[in-house]
């Protein structure tokens, strides 16, 4: 057993700057008012954060790859059946797999839906005058409801299934999204965290600004 790393830093950084982020669009949304300004901005930042993610899943570090998500059903039904086993996946496990596409599907719908948003008193989103009305009453309803309390919903399992490895298969979670290494055994394959992959994760991440900052301009914001 040796230290590997398995979350390079550009990883580590989204996971870290994304809880940031939707902290803050959930304390924005409730406060309201002036508070709204840094709603749109913090949704902007999101949406950034989930297209970068989508392209760092296939240039990015080996455990950071969509292909090394176990999905499959009988990856899933075999950890379904050893709930209390013991053993470390090097990346995400099957359930943490789903949980991962869910997660960054249901930020990605209630940041669309945001964009096309209106609360009929001050604050609009920079989109809704490029789509109907009933589409943006119907993304209000969402964006302000089930989408709302889908993502604290998903956000509280997200902390419950950290809490439940920690008391019930004494793993600890946290620890690798923040020093990036798994004690595990040597013949593990540890991803790419070089100066390299980094400058790739800033151009990478320049590209994904440019492509919000275009898409907002869309709507003449």
């Amino acid at each position: 057993m040796r230290p590997v790393r398995i979350w390079d830093l550009p990883t580590r950084l989204f996971h870290w700057l994304l809880v940031s982020c939707v902290a803050g669009l959930v304390i924005t949304g409730n406060v309201g008012g002036n508070a709204m300004v840094w709603h749109f901005r913090l949704g902007q930042a999101v949406l950034v954060l989930l297209l970068f993610r989508v392209v760092w899943g296939f240039v990015g570090g080996h455990w950071s790859r969509w292909r090394r998500l176990p999905l499959g059903p009988a990856a899933v039904l075999s950890y379904l059946r050893t709930p209390f086993s013991t053993h470390a996946w090097p990346g995400h496990n099957p359930l943490g797999s789903w949980s991962l596409l869910l997660m960054l599907s249901w930020l990605l719908l209630q940041v669309g839906t945001g964009l096309v948003s209106d609360d009929e008193i001050a604050h609009a989103g920079p989109l809704t005058s490029q789509v109907s009305g009933a589409l943006v009453s119907a993304a209000t309803a969402w964006h302000k409801g089930i989408g709302k309390i889908g993502l604290i919903g998903l956000v509280l399992l997200h902390v419950l299934a950290i809490v439940w490895y920690r008391v019930r298969k004494s793993q600890a979670l946290v620890p690798a999204m923040v020093h990036g290494d798994k004690l595990l055994p040597e013949s593990t394959p540890a991803s790419r965290d070089a100066t390299g992959s980094r400058i790739l994760a800033l151009a990478v991440l320049a590209l994904c600004i440019a492509m919000v900052r275009w898409i907002v301009g869309l709507g003449g914001g």
